[in-house]
């Protein structure tokens, strides 16, 4: 399953950065590739300076060796191994009418000492983070998400809709990082699914992700914007780094199994701005946004 998965996301990372680069139409992906000293490495590419996106990365790595000791006390195990892959996307677009999206998709397993593996499971998502609220985009984004999750369990959409609002939620501001999308973690093997089932549901959503973001990119990055507009990107990019910063699992992880820094830092933004105690106009469309992000709602 390690190397089924591992071929399959070199695929996709192919597949999507020749699609961005297309919607671009400018700035080309520059690739770098890296090895872990403890085993393993990867494939980061990353865009920047483009017409339609500032500074985005889609990456591609396969990591593994001894299970760090502060990941095993995570796991309740001992002397544990591990094997770890995935892809990880994020692209920050230069428009603030356009938004930012987020993608993960990923495989891991745990050994014992004898190298027989005692656990492994899926995991991953997509969320869709705007400065401006335009209603079509989050339908079409949760529509897209729904119509790959449906094709294997109608429970999987609103199930894992729900656990994508919790988990990608500033606690410390009390408001969501974007529209969400889709989360899902440790997808097991069970009576109802083995892992051939969870790896078919998995790269059918990864499968979708240029339709659910592309069509959205097209549509705004034409739209015109002012300086106060670029601003207040700036200023909600600021919301994103908090998130990836003291809550995303997937940086802590990285980090603490000395992860490549710069590609597990590629997902801040270059610019970003702290503005003390900001606050957006009452009934403006900034205020507009907050409102929504602090109540999730049924987009489909």
């Amino acid at each position: 399953m390690k190397n089924k998965f591992y071929q399959y996301i070199q695929e996709l990372q192919d597949t999507i950065t020749a699609k961005l680069e297309t919607v671009d139409g400018k700035a080309k992906f520059q690739e770098d590739i890296w090895e872990r000293p403890e085993g393993g490495g990867g494939r980061t590419r990353v865009i920047e300076h483009g017409n339609v996106f500032e500074k985005g990365g889609v990456n591609i790595s396969g990591v593994h060796g001894k299970l760090p000791d502060s990941m095993q006390k995570y796991f309740g195990v001992e002397d544990a191994d591990f094997f770890a892959c995935g892809i990880s996307l994020v692209l920050h677009p230069k428009n603030p009418m356009v938004p930012a999206v987020h993608a993960n998709w990923r495989y891991f397993e745990m050994y014992d000492k004898d190298g027989n593996i005692v656990d492994q499971w899926f995991g991953g998502g997509q969320d869709l983070t705007p400065y401006y609220l335009f209603e079509a985009d989050g339908k079409h984004f949760h529509t897209t998400c729904k119509t790959a999750c449906d094709k294997h369990n109608p429970e999987f959409y609103p199930k894992y809709k729900e656990r994508c609002d919790d988990y990608f939620w500033n606690s410390h501001r009390d408001e969501g990082r974007g529209l969400g999308g889709l989360f899902f973690d440790y997808c097991k093997a069970t009576n109802d699914m083995n892992m051939e089932d969870w790896y078919n549901f998995v790269t059918e959503v990864g499968d979708s992700f240029l339709e659910a973001y592309v069509p959205i990119v097209e549509k705004r990055k034409t739209l015109t914007y002012t300086a106060d507009q670029r601003t207040w990107q700036e200023i909600r990019r600021g919301r994103y780094v908090e998130f990836n910063l003291v809550h995303d699992k997937g940086t802590l992880f990285g980090l603490k199994t000395n992860g490549r820094i710069e590609s597990i830092l590629m997902s801040l933004p270059p610019h970003v701005q702290w503005v003390y105690d900001h606050h957006p106009e009452p009934g403006s469309e900034e205020e507009k946004l907050i409102k929504v992000l602090q109540n999730p709602i049924d987009w489909v």
